[in-house]
């Protein structure tokens, strides 16, 4: 298989590590038996091993699968065509129940497009899963009408391989949408996304927590782009690297002439558990009208020693006193996810991460 995949020549690419791809494309899956993490919502749900769905343990309700039509020209997001999934909802429509799509990765590597169409005044709430061994790459293309809701919770909990996302949103008068990923396995991610609020008070949020050990690598590479008066845009990301792991997050706020009354935020945030990590981060405002709100703030540090030695002279163990304090550092950025039970199970990911590095 030929690939043509960015250089780190490129600034866009600089601290991916796509390296072991062209391997990872060339090797078969190896099948076998998984266990499926379900969250257990209630709603439509799909189950996906490597790329391919599986029928009898899903249940679709108003989802679509097969040929997808989401051309995409980004280096990575173009390769995934063909068959995949699709929600479409009419005005006013939502789902019975949260929507839940696992992705079982058996080796080799699978490339399955999406997309997400809601019209005026529909809602949605969809968690995606990503479990196993190989390179998994998914395009999800995405377009919510006037007052249209979405919320996405995304937890890459592969044991090994690489995950690459891509996500390309247009969000109309009014809408919002609202993107959280936790990177909590030991593969390494590269999670791409370009959001364009094109109605006027369109809102628009991605961000989430990337928990990286060993020589683990993530990724982020985000753009929020407003075209039209009266949006607003969150960018809040933590990232927790341990070992000789490298985890980094490229936020851009865009404003175009005319997008007047913008209010755009940026949160990023880095903590070094040993001083042999390494985070990255890289706020950017490119503002071309005069009458908005934009911020942004990027710090990285190491966990406080004051507060470590208050903790432990209350008793404390210095490993549970440093779980704490880690707990508390990625915890506002999963409190985003609106439902509970999905809000629950990622706080529960990023619990068992934790476990492993104490």
């Amino acid at each position: 298989m030929t690939l043509a995949l960015p250089s780190t020549r490129e600034e866009a690419w600089r601290w991916s590590d796509l390296s072991g791809l062209l391997a990872l494309a060339e090797a078969a899956p190896t099948g076998g038996q998984f266990d499926v993490p379900w969250i257990g919502c209630g709603g439509p749900r799909l189950l996906f091993v490597d790329g391919r769905l599986t029928s009898g343990a899903s249940d679709p309700g108003p989802l679509r699968v097969g040929q997808v039509d989401a051309p995409s020209v980004h280096a990575l997001g173009k390769l995934a065509t063909g068959d995949g999934w699709t929600l479409t909802l009419g005005a006013g429509h939502a789902p019975s129940g949260t929507i839940e799509i696992v992705h079982v990765a058996t080796g080799g590597a699978s490339h399955v497009p999406a997309r997400i169409d809601l019209a005026d005044d529909a809602q949605a709430s969809i968690v995606e899963t990503y479990v196993g061994d190989g390179w998994v790459n998914r395009l999800t293309r995405i377009t919510l009408g006037r007052s249209a809701r979405l919320m996405r919770s995304v937890r890459l909990l592969q044991a090994s391989g690489f995950t690459s996302l891509r996500d390309e949103a247009e969000v109309a008068d009014g809408a919002s949408l609202v993107t959280v990923v936790l990177g909590a396995g030991g593969a390494g991610t590269r999670i791409d996304g370009a959001v364009t609020l094109t109605g006027t008070g369109a809102y628009g949020e991605f961000g989430g927590t990337l928990l990286a050990r060993g020589d683990q690598r993530h990724d982020a590479a985000l753009v929020l782009r407003h075209e039209a008066e009266q949006g607003t845009s969150r960018q809040l990301w933590r990232a927790v690297a341990h070992d000789r792991a490298t985890a980094s997050i490229a936020a851009r706020v865009e404003v175009a002439r005319g997008a007047q009354k913008t209010d755009g935020e940026q949160s990023l945030r880095g903590l070094l558990l040993k001083r042999t990590a390494t985070v990255n981060l890289k706020p950017e405002l490119e503002i071309f009208a005069d009458d908005v709100k934009c911020a942004h703030g990027a710090t990285v540090g190491e966990l406080s020693a004051q507060a470590l030695y208050y903790m432990q002279s209350r008793g404390i163990p210095p490993a549970e006193a440093r779980a704490l304090l880690t707990r508390a550092f990625v915890a506002d950025a999963l409190d985003r996810i609106g439902e509970e039970a999905v809000r629950d199970a990622f706080h529960a990911d990023a619990e068992a991460w934790l476990g492993k590095i104490a």
